[in-house]
């Protein structure tokens, strides 16, 4: 003999834990979502004074981990990576020179190749001189606040292995949000 009330204890059941089941539903897949954006976008914090006036500390940029993958490495692009001699920590700085490049800082000018680079998100030109050839296999990156900035100046190449990505927005604070762009014109027009 089949109970007639049965159906109707199935359907109280289903009715009683769909909310329940519809919200684990959604966690799953905004993990799912949130996980998927992160292996493409990250997100990084400015810290300090060394890309000043172009990032301010505190700022928050999101960072195109695919960057590089599909397109190639472009002078003036801003770039995170793992800091070279303590990988725990990352940097943001801006591209100066790419593999092979020859990079000569002299009288409060940057030169690349021989070319000298036209700066004007600079805040005051270097104090320092210095020669350095950019190995195969690594970049030569400079804060836009060029004098107190700790960069390859100081502590050498970056190595191509350690670039997260291309910084490419500021989206934190608000009142801050605009887009990072590589300047159309990096080196002066002799």
């Amino acid at each position: 003999m089949v109970d007639p009330s049965a159906p109707q204890q199935e359907r109280s059941w289903k009715s009683k834990y769909k909310p329940v089941l519809e919200t684990i539903q959604m966690i799953v897949m905004s993990l799912v979502l949130y996980f998927l954006i992160d292996s493409v976008l990250g997100r990084v914090r400015v810290q300090k004074i060394s890309m000043e006036p172009t990032l301010i500390p505190g700022e928050v940029l999101l960072v195109n981990k695919f960057a590089y993958k599909f397109d190639e490495i472009q002078y003036g692009d801003i770039i995170t990576f793992h800091y070279p001699v303590d990988p725990d920590l990352d940097y943001v700085k801006r591209i100066i020179g790419k593999p092979g490049d020859e990079v000569i800082v002299q009288e409060g000018s940057v030169w690349v190749n021989g070319q000298k680079l036209y700066e004007p998100f600079i805040i005051n030109p270097p104090e320092y001189e210095g020669e350095w050839q950019v190995p195969e296999d690594g970049l030569f990156v400079l804060g836009d606040n060029r004098n107190p900035s700790a960069d390859s100046h100081v502590w050498g190449y970056v190595p191509l292995k350690n670039v997260i990505g291309k910084a490419f927005a500021v989206y934190w604070p608000p009142d801050k949000i605009r887009g990072l762009s590589t300047p159309d014109v990096f080196f002066e027009i002799q």
